[in-house]
C-alpha cells in the first residue's frame, strides 16, 4: 500500500528511525483502525521486492517494520530474506491471525478479538501490545499473556479514540500489575506519519 521512512511511535522500539513497509491485505477488519483503507488487497499497486528494498535503501536507518493490513495474509519470504540481505532488522506488526512466514527478528503481536492469534505465532511474539478500548480489555489481555513466553514484552495501549477514558484504567493497571508497560501512540502527539 505504501512505504515510507520515519521514526516508529509506538510499542517497544518507540523513537527509532525505521521503514515502513504497509502491506494491502486485512481480514481482521478493526471498527477503530486508523488504516482503513488498507483493508482491499487489490486496491493497491503491485510492487515487486526490489523495488521495495531500493526504496528502504534511499535512507540511512536499518529496522524496517512490515505492517498493514494484516501482512501475514501474504508470505514474506522473499522481501524479507531480501531485506536481511541488505543488512535490515526486519520487524512485523502482526495480529497473529496467519502463519508466521518470512526472516522475522522481532514479532509485533497486537492480537484482535475479531480473528484469534495462532498459538504458534503467540510463542514466537517479543512483544504483546494489546489495545485497550474499554475496562474488559484487561482481562483479554491477560488471557494472550499467559500464552507467550515469559521473554515476550508486555505491552498495553490505549486506542486513540478512548485515550482519555481508558488511560487513567491503564496506569492504575500498571501500577496494580508491573509486568506490564504503557506504550502509546507517540507518533500521533509528534504529528509525524
Amino acid at each position: 500500500m505504501e512505504a515510507f521512512y520515519t521514526v516508529q511511535g509506538e510499542g517497544f522500539y518507540t523513537g527509532h528511525a525505521a521503514y515502513f513497509i504497509r502491506l494491502g491485505g486485512c481480514d481482521v477488519g478493526c471498527f477503530w483502525c486508523d488504516v482503513k483503507e488498507s483493508w482491499e488487497v487489490d486496491k493497491h499497486p503491485q510492487q515487486t521486492v526490489e523495488q521495495i528494498v531500493a526504496g528502504a535503501m534511499e535512507y540511512p536507518g536499518r529496522k524496517a517494520v512490515i505492517t498493514g493490513g494484516e501482512p501475514l495474509m501474504h508470505n514474506l519470504d522473499a522481501l524479507t530474506f531480501a531485506l536481511k540481505e541488505n543488512g535490515f532488522s526486519v520487524h512485523i506488526e502482526t495480529s497473529g491471525a496467519h502463519p508466521l512466514s518470512g526472516h522475522i527478528d522481532w514479532v509485533c503481536l497486537s492480537p484482535k478479538k475479531f480473528k484469534a492469534p495462532l498459538p504458534e505465532v503467540m510463542k514466537k511474539a517479543d512483544e504483546l501490545k494489546v489495545v485497550v478500548y474499554n475496562k474488559s480489555d484487561f482481562r483479554w489481555a491477560e488471557e494472550h499473556a499467559a500464552q507467550v513466553s515469559e521473554d515476550c514484552h508486555l505491552l498495553l495501549q490505549p486506542e486513540w479514540s478512548k485515550q482519555q477514558e481508558v488511560m487513567p484504567l491503564i496506569v492504575d493497571y500498571v501500577k496494580q500489575n508491573p509486568q506490564w508497560n504503557i506504550s502509546l501512540q507517540t507518533h500521533k502527539f509528534m504529528d509525524i506519519p
